[in-house]
């Protein structure tokens, strides 16, 4: 990466969401959404300091989609089972409530 290597480089902020990305655009260029939500901050000289002190807390993490999404989507069935157990049990209760209401007249 040349950037690394120069002095007064702009370095450009955004949300993931705000990238837009078309089929007519060249292999890396990008446009934005909202051009407010974009931040431009220009970096007058590399500090290897910080950069430094930056490369030991990272972390690479090497996720495994396919397993986070179905753990997931088992989390969600289970949510909606007992949601649904305690739909079921509440009416039992009600309809219980009813015949003994329906019995006392």
């Amino acid at each position: 990466l040349a950037g690394c290597k120069m002095n007064n480089v702009n370095v450009v902020y955004t949300p993931w969401s705000n990238l837009k990305k078309t089929a007519d655009m060249d292999v890396g260029q990008i446009g934005f959404h909202r051009q407010k939500d974009v931040k431009i901050v220009t970096v007058e000289k590399k500090v290897n300091e910080i950069l430094n002190r930056l490369e030991k807390t990272r972390m690479e993490r090497f996720p495994d989609l396919a397993a986070e999404k179905e753990c997931r989507d088992r989390e969600e069935r289970n949510e909606k089972k007992a949601q649904i157990q305690e739909m079921k049990r509440r009416e039992k209760e009600e309809m219980k409530k009813k015949r003994e209401m329906d019995e006392l007249r």
